[in-house]
């Protein structure tokens, strides 16, 4: 588990507006490497995070870069479902994860916000 930062986004709740967002960043040879879309917002994992968001402040996105938790997982039962139990019986909050895996693969990566990142990398130091 370690400590990375992501863009969130604030969207328009209107078609094409995640469309119209992407083309911001790839117009400027901007790759998401990771997203995540929740109603009216979007969470990007991008290399260059700076750049990517004065590109979608000068666009006139609101965009803060957030601190999350990246925990890469064994594909199995049970393993996020430990992880996430842990976290909660320590009162931290989780308000979002977003992940995926391909078929076959053995790996997972989850990214998490939670509450307090501090508290929960200590869990599992």
């Amino acid at each position: 588990m370690d400590r990375i930062q992501e863009l969130y986004v604030i969207l328009d709740d209107k078609p094409g507006a995640l469309g119209e967002m992407c083309e911001v960043l790839a117009n400027d040879k901007i790759n998401i490497e990771t997203i995540g879309v929740f109603g009216d917002s979007a969470k990007l994992l991008v290399k260059d995070l700076k750049q990517a968001k004065k590109l979608l402040e000068d666009n006139n996105y609101t965009v803060e870069i957030r601190d999350v938790l990246r925990v890469v997982l064994q594909n199995k039962p049970g393993e996020l479902g430990y992880i996430v139990s842990r976290i909660g019986h320590l009162g931290i909050n989780i308000d979002y994860l977003y992940s995926s895996i391909k078929p076959g693969e053995t790996r997972s990566t989850v990214i998490l916000d939670v509450s307090d990142v501090d508290m929960a990398l200590k869990l599992f130091e």
